[in-house]
């Protein structure tokens, strides 16, 4: 599924960076990881997997970077901090917001078939 469609599906707009352009719509999200624990992210994510947060600091950024997540997807219509913003222009991370919350979201995603980026089954 491509970012665009995944917005579309959970209400959802990016803000950095800020000239969207098709190059950053296009990419391709088909795993998904849902945590506000960082380390939960490090330990479990997988590069190119969409994160699913509720956390609006650079922290989560700086994880995703960390990780190889391009798009952090931060839920609860949180206001994000001018650092979390600067934090995402340096690293190239994609950052979006939605009014959703989490388990909306999650269930959302799911639904359309993006699978977890931990799966034990």
């Amino acid at each position: 599924m491509k970012l665009k469609e995944v917005l579309e599906l959970v209400e959802g707009k990016v803000l950095v960076p800020e000239d969207t352009n098709a190059e950053n719509m296009d990419i391709d999200v088909s795993k998904v990881a849902a945590s506000d624990l960082m380390s939960d992210v490090l330990a479990l994510s997988e590069p190119g997997s969409l994160l699913v947060t509720g956390l609006a600091t650079p922290q989560c950024v700086r994880t995703a970077g960390v990780v190889g997540i391009p798009v952090v997807l931060v839920v609860r219509n949180r206001d994000i901090m001018p650092e979390t913003i600067k934090a995402a222009e340096m690293s190239g991370v994609v950052l979006c917001v939605t009014k959703k919350g989490m388990y909306e979201v999650c269930g959302l995603l799911y639904s359309a078939g993006l699978q977890p980026v931990y799966n034990q089954g």
